[in-house]
């Protein structure tokens, strides 16, 4: 692949906005185009429409093209992830077009896949590259219009009629104002905060916004309000079925400043204009600055992208859309269509059956180890993921499909977490992936201050038909209950062994020791099953306050000594300490109140210390070290880990690559 100019260009969907493209490679300074992927490379009129490419049969077809060095997506918002993280695999750098993806969590996912693969990945808001924005961000910074107060800012058109098959209204094809438009005001909103406080961009605090909905559950218009943490409030609006004012207006404490059509810098048609700024004093005078257009609108961000592949950066540069600046824009707009009460069909598990690169799901070549747990009839990996984080299909499917495909099969849930939708999301994504009988599914019930033996069948009534399963693999009491005998805990959960319902392991989560011996001999007594397993704290850092109320630590030598002896199976929770292994933590650090409380003391700062002695050696990170401690006890250990992001999920699996011997166990314990 060539990485000096010209940059050879590919387009992925040959659309409407292909040509706008087309036309600024072809008066770009830096770029060439090489070739145009088509489903259907016999289209009635696509070879007059891209005469100077070669026309590749499928989008995979091109990713593989040697003489293709990036790829410009123009495919319906659905496609855009897809492709660009196919793109990123193949080591092809990707401009996409707006929106990048159809949530934050989708465009985070498509950056890792660049950040892994060495690749520039830009988003093509072309706007952001005209000489216009660079000139509006000068100007609100130098403080021309005084302190800035209020933005204003819209793009919306008429469609011609409600067509439910279409890009524009389809919720299969993520159709609505919000993400084919709404996101330019929603871009040119932060860009204009972030001047204002002399950033590239700011993120709002709060977006409260509404939608007037369509049959397909699309918005046919929508409006909403940003606040800004510098004091700054903006009122954006889009629509498909309505033509707006499109002039942005910022408002300040000495004057105003006009843009009209500023996503097309001031011209009357796709190729661009001068640039058009109106500066509007108190007295109605009015200032109008030119930025000065030399080429084709679309021309300014192919180069910009070809000037970045060249330089070796993986992102655009300022006023365009960097990676973060990206990732700001899709969760403004997810919290946008929240407020709307938008969720797209192919959002939805019945749509996506596949992984976001479009995939069956494959655990093929995973990393992740798996061992047999007591008690336990299938294998079992060696790490759980947690997810209660999660509360929509398509963002948790992201990283369930990903620690899967690592290797994992662990899932842990239980009745409480997020009201029981983490319940109802593992149902969903194992019921679409077909996953279940591969799974090691943890449920846990009796929850404080529901903690009653009758509550454990009723509770895992619920939980199962959430789960859309009819038993779990594992089962914990997720607290315990001194003031109830222990038999008749005992007897409840063995009662949902016989029926079938606990298939594997059972215990208790935050259990003592003593109170799992006394259970263990009531079952011994009775000729019940006995408990096997529990989920407890367990780290390097000693829990010194329970994080929550009835909180139990098994990290003491004490505890140790009898997981050990027992060769019980401990699940444990907060395996990296909660952050007191990152950067989050030191001696000096007292911000966070839970990690002060629960885990600051010398004997854990001194365990610290020696991970990170023992990371520096080993080239990784004192978090790595901390959970491959958990990995390498000498009882049987599974650490439940809550990564957010694919990042932390691939951050936390390199403590798979450590191998702690006996003695570098004991020293760390010291």
């Amino acid at each position: 692949m060539s990485n000096t100019a010209p940059i050879r260009w590919g387009i992925i969907g040959p659309g409407a906005i292909a040509k706008d493209f087309r036309r600024g490679v072809l008066d770009s300074e830096l770029g060439t185009l090489e070739a145009i992927a088509s489903r259907n490379p016999r289209k009635e009129g696509l070879r007059q429409d891209f005469p100077e490419a070669r026309i590749i049969d499928g989008y995979e077809a091109i990713l593989t093209d040697p003489d293709v060095d990036a790829i410009y997506i123009s495919t319906p918002h659905t496609g855009h992830a897809e492709w660009a993280i196919r793109a990123a695999e193949h080591g092809k750098h990707v401009l996409v077009e707006k929106p990048m993806a159809l949530s934050g969590f989708e465009v985070d996912a498509v950056i890792h896949a660049h950040r892994q693969a060495g690749t520039f990945l830009g988003e093509a808001f072309m706007y952001r590259l005209h000489p216009q924005t660079q000139k509006l961000w000068d100007l609100i910074a130098a403080g021309t219009i005084g302190e800035v107060r209020f933005i204003s800012a819209a793009f919306g058109y008429q469609a011609r009629a409600f067509n439910p098959d279409s890009r524009t209204f389809a919720s299969s094809l993520a159709g609505g104002g919000i993400m084919d438009v709404g996101c330019y005001p929603v871009s040119f909103a932060r860009l204009v905060a972030g001047a204002a406080a002399g950033q590239p961009f700011l993120d709002p605090a709060q977006v409260s916004g509404g939608a007037s909905l369509n049959p397909e559950g699309t918005d046919d218009t929508a409006a909403a309000v940003l606040t800004f943490d510098n004091g700054i409030t903006a009122q954006v609006s889009c629509a498909v079925m309505a033509n707006l004012d499109t002039t942005a207006r910022i408002h300040g404490s000495e004057g105003t400043i006009e843009v009209p059509r500023f996503w097309f810098a001031g011209g009357n048609d796709r190729t661009g204009g001068q640039g058009h700024i109106e500066i509007v004093r108190p007295d109605g005078s009015r200032e109008v600055v030119q930025a000065g257009q030399t080429k084709d609108l679309y021309a300014y961000q192919v180069d910009a992208a070809c000037e970045a592949i060249i330089a070796g950066r993986q992102e655009f540069a300022t006023p365009g859309m960097t990676w973060a600046d990206s990732l700001g824009n899709a969760r403004a707009l997810d919290k946008w269509r929240k407020d709307s009460g938008i969720e797209f069909s192919v959002e939805t598990a019945a749509q996506r059956t596949s992984t976001l690169a479009g995939r069956p799901l494959s655990s093929e070549g995973g990393i992740i180890p798996k061992r047999q747990v007591p008690g336990l009839e299938k294998p079992a990996s060696a790490l759980a993921l947690g997810f209660e984080d999660f509360r929509t299909f398509s963002s948790g499917a992201i990283l369930l499909d990903a620690f899967w495909e690592k290797g994992g099969n662990i899932l842990d849930t239980a009745y409480v977490y997020g009201g029981g939708y983490t319940e109802t999301l593992f149902g969903e994504w194992h019921t679409s992936r077909g996953v279940r009988d591969q799974a090691v599914l943890i449920g846990k019930g009796a929850h404080t201050p529901l903690c009653y033996p009758e509550m454990i069948g009723r509770q895992l009534d619920q939980s199962l038909e959430r789960l859309q399963t009819d038993h779990v693999d594992v089962y914990f009491m997720h607290r315990d209950n001194l003031d109830v005998p222990v038999g008749e805990f005992v007897d409840a959960m063995d009662e949902q062994v016989r029926l079938g319902r606990i298939r594997g392991p059972f215990g208790g989560s935050n259990w003592t020791m003593e109170r799992f011996d006394e259970a263990v001999a009531y079952a011994q007594a009775n000729g019940k099953q006995a408990p096997q397993a529990l989920s407890n704290n367990f780290a390097l850092a000693e829990m010194l306050t329970p994080l929550w109320a009835g909180c139990v630590t098994s990290s003491t030598e004490e505890w140790k000594q009898w997981l050990r002896e027992r060769q019980v199976a401990n699940f444990s929770w907060s395996s990296q300490g909660r952050g007191f292994f990152t950067d989050r933590a030191g001696r000096d650090k007292l911000d966070n109140a839970e990690l002060v409380r629960t885990w600051y003391g010398e004997r854990n700062f001194a365990r610290r210390d020696r991970a990170i002695a023992l990371a520096e050696q080993l080239g990784k990170s004192p978090i790595h070290v901390a959970l491959a401690y958990v990995l390498a006890q000498d009882f049987p250990s599974i650490p439940l880990i809550g990564p957010r992001t694919l990042a932390e999920l691939d951050d936390s699996l390199q403590a798979l690559e450590i191998d702690l011997t006996p003695d570098q166990v004991r020293w760390l314990e010291a």
